[in-house]
């Protein structure tokens, strides 16, 4: 199967694929605002107002926490060792800390981290400046113009350094409401809560100190992973109306690791979906890439069908004029069983070879 070209097409699940409109994206918007929801069941959680007595969280409407009681958790309790990170990401971490700057783990590693998976790669904060972090190594580059990072190479692998830094110069220009400063906190604190803040999902909001053996979780990312939910930081409609590939790497978690989308977070994937043609070819085949490459492509398949974007992605004929996602309703997609559909049968195959850090090349499609 070749991911080489994409079309535009927003009805969910039609037998036969018809030329794109004129106005593709508008139609788009059109047509998804008037489609009910596909299987909401089984993707969803409610999101009804709860108090949680153990960690003092109220929580209302998606991505407004109030009465934050953040956690500072024990990674030797959550079972986090320093051998579970890779040594070229500990020789990144040791030349900055002995520099004198704070350095944490970040993200969708910590989460991992603390599900006891093996991270795809790690994500590096530091207090310093970006021109800091480049003199502390022989070999590294800025990159990136609207929010720069480091890439810092080390035995062939590259390590992803942000500063705070350019995290507090991304809130400034952010129209986010949330970040006024709650009252209480010192600076090491805000600092750290304003960087989560401008993370796409709240199981991707932890900060991991290895050296204080520290957890930070001031998104309430500890329920959501006990709930097994993906949950936007912000609300999901601004959330993903800042990023519309946060759509697509939604999909890419809640597949990897089983876990169901909240109520909000499902519905403005289904009404922002047509959103991601906005995104670049290029960017369309990474994350398709990620989706595929990494040991969760039926689950990703199946995900991408439910919310409506697999015929978005995948408009590809397969014989004239059936697409891929005709193709996979007519070969009994709704079915559990993968052996029903000749091409889910392979990706479940081909998924119990690879692993986030064991992936196959992207020219495998």
């Amino acid at each position: 199967m070749a991911i080489a070209s994409f079309g535009v097409a927003c009805r969910n699940h039609l037998t036969v694929h018809r030329p794109p409109p004129p106005f593709p994206l508008i139609y788009c918007l059109r047509k998804v605002g008037k489609t009910p929801f596909a299987s909401v069941a089984t993707l969803v959680e409610p999101d009804n107002n709860c108090v949680n007595e153990e960690d003092g969280l109220v929580k209302g409407k998606e991505g407004v926490i109030k009465g934050i009681n953040w956690k500072k958790l024990s990674a030797k309790e959550l079972g986090i060792t320093t051998d579970k990170i890779s040594k070229p990401t500990r020789l990144v971490l040791n030349a900055l800390k002995k520099k004198g700057y704070e350095v944490y783990l970040v993200g969708g590693c910590v989460r991992d981290l603390i599900l006891n998976r093996t991270p795809k790669d790690f994500d590096i904060l530091t207090s310093a400046e970006l021109r800091d972090v480049v003199r502390t190594f022989s070999q590294c580059e800025i990159v990136g113009k609207r929010f720069p990072i480091c890439h810092v190479h080390v035995s062939h692998i590259i390590i992803e350094v942000s500063s705070f830094s350019t995290s507090r110069r991304k809130s400034r220009n952010s129209s986010n409401s949330f970040s006024r400063r709650p009252p209480g906190c010192d600076e090491h604190d805000y600092h750290r809560w304003m960087n989560c803040l401008g993370r796409d999902f709240t199981i991707n909001g932890f900060m991991l100190d290895p050296y204080a053996k520290l957890v930070y979780d001031y998104m309430g990312g500890m329920e959501d992973i006990r709930k097994a939910k993906v949950r936007t930081v912000i609300p999901a409609d601004d959330s993903f109306r800042e990023d519309c590939a946060r759509i697509l790497r939604g999909v890419r978690i809640a597949a990897r690791l089983g876990f169901r989308f909240s109520k909000e977070t499902a519905f403005s994937i289904k009404d922002l979906s047509c959103s991601i043609l906005r995104l670049d070819k290029g960017r369309l085949l990474m994350e398709m890439n990620y989706m595929l490459a990494y040991g969760s492509a039926e689950a990703s398949l199946r995900l991408l069908w439910k919310v409506g974007l697999l015929e978005i992605l995948l408009p590809i004929q397969v014989w004239s004029p059936v697409s891929i996602a005709a193709y996979f309703v007519s070969q009994r997609f709704r079915r559990r069983d993968e052996r029903s559909n000749m091409l889910l049968s392979l990706f479940s195959s081909l998924d119990k070879l690879l692993a986030p850090n064991r992936p196959c090349h992207g020219s495998l499609w």
